[in-house]
């Protein structure tokens, strides 16, 4: 007869592939039953993203640490129960959305808006439910990298805004509601109150995810967030060369000062490779994001290279994820995503909690 406190020691030894920390402390073990000889093992997977490939390699694991203890059959099941840590009181505007990501860059032209539309569909890709804020008041670029709406947004019965449907995302944008040729002129107080109510009086849904694409530089606009809910963290856009190196060093210190955990950096138009001869060139030098990662300690999430297809994918309002799902840059992006999710259940599963409850059924 196999006893509880075999499978949960067994157990206990198990390490997850993504987190590196066993499955008892890091919450992914939900219960486990035991009936004779056979073991029963749910899961809790922290986020849509996590690699299938992980997923295997996981229960491999579960087996070889169960069968020494006289497991015959072992049957693993997961559930995909998203990581997140509920809001304060104090920044409890937002409902609806686990986690808010935000996407940021020190100085314009990088590539900050290609890289949170094309991360944000990558993750509903995965399977979750994701929404995307356009916060760049000034310069609201969204609209046109998703093109028409299959659902514009619109106004509730009570008067609450209901995000656009865009290519599986919900959207809210200052684009869906100004001239396109007209420029918002705006005092700080102003992008405050139109933050709030994108915020507070939009109806999200019940999100796994809230990708909020900011503003160049460090404002307004990423300050009042701050203020208003809890930030996951946030990805920082670069490209190689030092102009935009020094100005993402300044972005990330705004967001220590704001107590916002920064995620991991990714270098836009990395190199150019000729889709010809093969030739690759690195026409704003290269490097310098991996270079800036290691130097603060943080996750270098990679390299998107210059391509004509990934601007022409936001120009046309198809983004590249979209519109060549099987590409390599498509591929980029949904690593993007991946590495992204499982940074934030990480902060969100090595917080210390009471351990899960084990049930046992003999």
């Amino acid at each position: 007869m196999i006893t509880e406190d075999q499978v949960k020691a067994a157990l206990a030894t198990v390490i997850d592939p993504a987190f590196e920390h066993d499955i008892v402390t890091y919450r992914i073990l939900r219960t486990f039953e035991i009936q004779g000889d056979d073991v029963l093992v749910r899961l809790d997977i922290p986020t849509h993203a996590y690699p299938v490939t992980l997923r295997r390699e996981l229960q491999q694991r579960i087996e070889a640490a169960l069968k020494p203890v006289g497991a015959k059959r072992v049957t693993v099941v997961a559930d995909v129960n998203t990581a997140f840590t509920p809001a304060p009181s104090d920044k409890a505007v937002l409902k609806g959305p686990k986690n808010v990501i935000a996407v940021a860059a020190g100085k314009g032209g990088v590539g900050k808006s290609t890289v949170a539309v094309n991360m944000a569909l990558a993750l509903a890709k995965h399977g979750a439910k994701v929404g995307l804020l356009d916060a760049d008041v000034f310069g609201p670029s969204i609209p046109t990298m998703l093109g028409s709406p299959e659902v514009p947004a619109q106004a509730s019965k009570d008067s609450r805004i209901i995000p656009a449907s865009m290519h599986g995302l919900r959207v809210v944008s200052v684009g869906f509601f100004v001239d396109k040729d007209e420029a918002v002129v705006w005092r700080g107080p102003m992008v405050h109150r139109l933050l709030q109510q994108f915020l507070g009086d939009v109806d999200w849904g019940d999100l796994d995810y809230l990708v909020c694409d900011l503003p160049p530089g460090t404002g307004d606009v990423q300050l009042s967030l701050s203020q208003l809910i809890p930030i996951a963290g946030a990805v920082m856009v670069t490209t190689p060369q030092e102009v935009s190196i020094v100005d993402v060093v300044k972005g990330i210190a705004m967001f220590e000062k704001v107590e916002i955990p920064i995620l991991g950096i990714v270098e836009n138009m990395s190199y150019y490779k000729c889709p010809a001869c093969g030739h690759t060139d690195e026409i704003f030098s290269h490097g310098g994001g991996k270079r800036l990662a290691q130097e603060i300690g943080t996750k270098f999430f990679g390299e998107i290279p210059i391509d004509t297809r990934i601007r022409f994918g936001g120009d046309a309002g198809v983004p590249v994820v979209i519109s060549s799902p099987d590409s390599e840059n498509a591929a980029r992006f949904m690593d993007l995503a991946t590495k992204a999710a499982l940074e934030i259940a990480r902060g969100v599963l090595s917080k210390p909690k009471r351990s899960p409850r084990l049930a046992v059924i003999k």
